[in-house]
C-alpha cells in the first residue's frame, strides 16, 4: 500500500496500532467513550506530525448503541445499522478460524484526508460470505456475550495481522491499546517462532488501574475459540508465562509479551507497577500521560481571545458557547438555563466508581444550591452506561427522575463526540469525582480546560500533573482510601460541597475578574503539555523506539 503522506524523518518507524475503538468523527460510530476519544486525538496528532502509523480497528455495524429515551424520559438502548460511504472498501479478503469454523474478513480504509487523521483499517465479518452467527461478531462494540467478545478479539488481533500481510504492510512495531488485540501475539509467533525476537516488535498500553477490571477467560474456552491460532496450548501458555493457570488474563499476558508498556498518567504508572510487580515476566511499565488534540477540541474563538488578551471577548464567547449548550438542554428537556448562572457539568463514561451521584449525596444541601435565588447553580449530567450494565442504567435513570422536579438540573442522552464537545465548551465548572486511584487518566477534563472550563476534581489521573489549586483548578482534598467506600463518599461529598459553597460559588458571583483569570490560567496550563502532539511524540521516543539497555 502506498504512503498516504510524506513521513517526517523523526517518525519513520512503521507502527500498526490495534484498538477496539476509534472516536475520530461524530459520524463514525466506532467508539464507546474515553478510550476511543484518546485514540481519536492520538491519530489526529499522528497526522499533524506526519507519523508513520496505521490503525487497525473494527467496523461495528451497529456501533456501541444509540442512547435514546422512553416515553417517561428515562434512558433507552437502541441499535441502528450504520452506513459509511466515506470509507473505501479494499479489494482484499482474509479468512481466520473461530470456534473451528472459517470466518471471512473484509477491510475498509479511512483515508487521512477524510477527517485529518492517520489512516485506519476497519475490519468487518458482516459480509455475505459468512453465516449469520459469524456476521454478528462485528455487530456491536463490547458485546456482553463472552464467546462473542473473544471472537471480536480474534478478529482484531489475528484478522488485523492477516489484513496487513495482504496489503504488504510490514510494521516495525505492533501497538496493543489495551489487551483486546492479544491474539496478534500468537499469529506473529506462528511465523517468528522466537519469543525474544517477537517481544521487540510489541508494545502495550494499559488503562485499567485495578486487578479485577482486567479481562480474563478460561484457557480451555480460548483454545476452543481459536484464540491461540493453532499454537499448541502448552506452548501458548509458556509464551505468556501462565503455565499452571486455568485462566488467561489479557492485560497480564500483554505485559509479558511486550518489550515495554506505558500507563496513562504518572499516578497510574505507580498504581500499575504496584499492581503487576508481583507477577513473573512483566515488562517495564513507564508513564506517558494521556492528552487530547487541541485542533479538534478547542474552540477557536476562545483561543483567539486568549492569545489576544481580550478578556471581554473571552467572557462573551463563553456565554455564546453556554447558550449553544442550553439550546441542546431546552431541546432534550424543555428547560431553559441561564447564561449568568454557574453551570456545572459531569459527563463521562457512566459507571458506579466514577460516582456521578456524588454531588447529590447530601440531597438537602444539593437541592438548596439548585433552588436558592441568590447564587444558585445549574447542573448537567451526561454519559453512556454499558447497554447491559443495568445497575449503571438504573443510576442514570434515578438522576433523570430526580431532575424532573428541578428546573436547574438536566440529564442528557446521546453522549457522543458532538455532545461532548458542546458540553465542554459550555461548562463553567467540569466535575470529576471518581474514587481515588480508580481514574487512570480522565482526559475529559483536559478538553474542558481547553475551552475555559475550570476543572473541579478528585486528585487522581492527570489532574495532579496539572493542578495548582485555586489558580488554574479546584482540587477536592484526598481522603483515606483504606476507609469503607461509604465513608469515603461521605467525606468526599462534604469536602466538595464545602469547597463549592465557600470558595467556588463566591468567586464566580463576586469576583468576575478572578474567575476569568482562573479560566485563562486553566487554558494556558493545558494547551501545550496536554495537547496530544506532545503525547504522540513521546510514544515514538519512549515506546516505539525503546531499546532496553
Amino acid at each position: 500500500m502506498e504512503k498516504f503522506y510524506n513521513i517526517d524523518e523523526k517518525y519513520q518507524t512503521l507502527v500498526a496500532y490495534f484498538s477496539m475503538e476509534y472516536a475520530i468523527h461524530q459520524s463514525l460510530k466506532t467508539y464507546s467513550g474515553g478510550l476511543g476519544f484518546l485514540v481519536g486525538s492520538h491519530f489526529r496528532s499522528a497526522y499533524d506530525l506526519k507519523q508513520n502509523m496505521i490503525g487497525i480497528g473494527i467496523l461495528w455495524s451497529y456501533g456501541y448503541y444509540d442512547q435514546t429515551r422512553t416515553e417517561d424520559g428515562s434512558m433507552s438502548v437502541a441499535y441502528r445499522r450504520k452506513e459509511y460511504y466515506f470509507l473505501d472498501e479494499l479489494n482484499i479478503k482474509v479468512s481466520i478460524k473461530i470456534n473451528q469454523k472459517e470466518v471471512f474478513i473484509k477491510a475498509f480504509l479511512l483515508k487521512p484526508e477524510t477527517f485529518g487523521s492517520a489512516p485506519v483499517l476497519f475490519l468487518t465479518t458482516d459480509i455475505e460470505e459468512n453465516d449469520f452467527l459469524a456476521r454478528t461478531i462485528t455487530h456491536k462494540l463490547y458485546d456482553a456475550n463472552e464467546e462473542a467478545r473473544i471472537a471480536q478479539e480474534i478478529v482484531l488481533g489475528i484478522g488485523g495481522v492477516k489484513v496487513l500481510e495482504q496489503l504488504e504492510i510490514q510494521p516495525d512495531i505492533y501497538h496493543m491499546n489495551e489487551g483486546h488485540s492479544l491474539p496478534l501475539i500468537f499469529e506473529l509467533y506462528s511465523k517468528i517462532k522466537d519469543k525474544e525476537e517477537l517481544k521487540q516488535k510489541i508494545v502495550f498500553t494499559t488503562h485499567t488501574p485495578e486487578r479485577a477490571g482486567n479481562e480474563e477467560h478460561s484457557i480451555h474456552l480460548l483454545e476452543k475459540m481459536g484464540f491461540f491460532n493453532g499454537v499448541p496450548t502448552e506452548e501458548a501458555k509458556q509464551l505468556v508465562t501462565c503455565c499452571d493457570a486455568e485462566y488467561l488474563n489479557l492485560t497480564l499476558s500483554a505485559l509479558r509479551s511486550a518489550k515495554i508498556t506505558n500507563a496513562v498518567s504518572k499516578i497510574h504508572g505507580k498504581v500499575a507497577n504496584s499492581m503487576w510487580e508481583p507477577y513473573e515476566g512483566v515488562c517495564d511499565i513507564i508513564s506517558i500521560t494521556n492528552a487530547q488534540n487541541r485542533r479538534f477540541w478547542a474552540d477557536k474563538g476562545m483561543i483567539r481571545a486568549l492569545d489576544e488578551h481580550e478578556d471581554y471577548e473571552l467572557i462573551a464567547r463563553k456565554k455564546h458557547l453556554k447558550r449553544q449548550l442550553f439550546d441542546v438542554i431546552a431541546n432534550q428537556s424543555g428547560k431553559m438555563f441561564d447564561t449568568e448562572v454557574l453551570t456545572i457539568v459531569w459527563a463521562r463514561r457512566f459507571v458506579e466508581y466514577k460516582r456521578p451521584w456524588l454531588i447529590k449525596y447530601d440531597t438537602k444541601r444539593f437541592i438548596n444550591l439548585l433552588t436558592r435565588s441568590r447564587y444558585p447553580i445549574q447542573v448537567i449530567f451526561a454519559g453512556k452506561p454499558h447497554p447491559q450494565d443495568n445497575a449503571s442504567i438504573n443510576l442514570f435513570n434515578e438522576l433523570v427522575y430526580f431532575s424532573k422536579t428541578y428546573k436547574r438540573m438536566a440529564v442528557l442522552v446521546e453522549h457522543e463526540l458532538e455532545l461532548s464537545s458542546i458540553l465542554k465548551k459550555g461548562a463553567d465548572l467540569w466535575l470529576n469525582t471518581p474514587r481515588l486511584t480508580r481514574e487512570a487518566s480522565g482526559t475529559s477534563g483536559m478538553t474542558a480546560c481547553m475551552n475555559g472550563s475550570i476543572h473541579f476534581s478528585i486528585n487522581d489521573g492527570w489532574h495532579p500533573e496539572f493542578a495548582q489549586h485555586g489558580i488554574n483548578c479546584f482540587t477536592i482534598p484526598e481522603c483515606n482510601t483504606d476507609l469503607l467506600t461509604q465513608e469515603q463518599d461521605e467525606i468526599d461529598n462534604k469536602n466538595m460541597m464545602d469547597m463549592l459553597e465557600d470558595l467556588i460559588i463566591p468567586l464566580y458571583y463576586e469576583n468576575a475578574k478572578g474567575w476569568t483569570q482562573m479560566m485563562k490560567n486553566s487554558m494556558n496550563g493545558v494547551l501545550h503539555q496536554f495537547d496530544s502532539g506532545r503525547m504522540a511524540h513521546e510514544y515514538y521516543t519512549n515506546l516505539y523506539n525503546y531499546k532496553k539497555s
